[in-house]
């Protein structure tokens, strides 16, 4: 009885005691907000000589961060499945400016090949000051049609296990360098995407880990979380996991599901080592996002409509008779929407 009695008081006192709150909390919350923002834009931190470990950086985002962060003077630990890939990133990067770059060939998803990447990263420079949870794949497929449901679970396995593998081994050496974390989540994780459900889920659930490590590991490892939206990489030249779980590039579905601006690679690399540098808690790259988050917030019904409208074909027709692929088929606005490399379907191998 008592019990329910203090569920119904905070019932009724819980959203006029948050409203009133907030009246007073936020504009001088968002004052000193906007005054330590001015303060990391003028005194950003200067990476030079710093050990940077990005991993999935043999192409598309972590590919750029590594060359981003050469050209600023860090130190490089890089890490990637596809070893001939990878090694041409850390030539360029070693041109690019960095003095001393590390090739590390591992996948992310297997739990020891973390903790030897970590290992071998401290045992050659000694420490470790950031950590880029970058690796990453994506699916392709509605739930209902995948014929064995089980292998997308690479998809979590690789974007969320990924990162969090290599945080909880290398989170003692952050700790001792007051290090920071950048995690890249999407900005799927708060999008329903259709097709792209179990992907969406994975970066949700790098959003939620991240949230809550900020809490854990405290001032002493600072964490950016990214959320980009369609950036320039092998997965928007239409690299999915198919239905039936394999990996392929069908540029055909690619139209289906990107039907709106995708962001150069550089520009978006950029950005976010400037975020970084800066101590930001969250960027999303491009900013233009942060509105349709708004409509997710205030008129979620409204965004799934859209959604629905401009990705689903109609009962029974292919996928790629959906209505926005037809209209970027019939107005060309795609040749306007993709960086030049889109338009090309052949990615690296190894």
């Amino acid at each position: 009885m008592m019990l329910s009695l203090i569920h119904t008081f905070l019932n009724l006192s819980a959203p006029p005691f948050t409203f009133f709150s907030l009246l007073l909390l936020l504009p001088p919350l968002y004052f000193l907000k906007l005054f330590t923002s001015l303060l990391s834009t003028i005194f950003s931190e200067n990476v030079s000589g710093k050990v940077v470990l990005i991993t999935g950086a043999s192409s598309g985002i972590g590919e750029h961060l590594a060359y981003e962060y050469a050209r600023r003077g860090a130190r490089l630990a890089l890490v990637g499945r596809r070893e001939n890939a990878l090694r041409e990133v850390v030539d360029r990067a070693a041109q690019c400016g960095s003095p001393d770059v590390i090739m590390i060939g591992a996948d992310v998803s297997k739990a020891e090949d973390c903790k030897r990447l970590v290992d071998e990263t401290i045992n050659h420079f000694g420490r470790l000051d950031h950590l880029v949870n970058n690796a990453g794949i994506t699916a392709c497929c509605m739930l209902e049609d995948c014929t064995d449901i089980t292998n997308f679970r690479s998809v979590m396995d690789t974007n969320f296990w990924g990162s969090v593998y290599v945080t909880h081994f290398a989170a003692p050496h952050l700790r001792d360098c007051k290090g920071r974390i950048v995690a890249i989540s999407s900005v799927n994780a708060w999008l329903p995407v259709p097709r792209m459900g179990i992907y969406n889920a994975s970066k949700a659930a790098v959003l939620s880990m991240f949230e809550t490590l900020r809490v854990e590991l405290g001032p002493e490892v600072y964490i950016t979380i990214v959320t980009p939206g369609y950036i320039e990489s092998e997965m928007n030249k239409g690299k999915y996991l198919s239905t039936e779980g394999r990996m392929t590039v069908d540029q055909e579905m690619r139209d289906v599901q990107v039907i709106i601006p995708v962001e150069r690679v550089e520009d978006c690399a950029n950005a976010i080592v400037n975020g970084v540098c800066r101590g930001q808690r969250c960027l999303t790259e491009p900013a233009w996002y942060k509105a349709i988050y708004m409509w997710k917030v205030f008129c979620p019904e409204l965004l799934e409509w859209g959604y629905r409208f401009l990705y689903m074909a109609r009962p029974g027709a292919p996928a790629k008779e959906a209505p926005g692929k037809k209209i970027l088929d019939y107005t060309g606005v795609k040749n306007v929407l993709y960086p030049e490399s889109l338009h090309n379907p052949e990615i690296k191998t190894d």
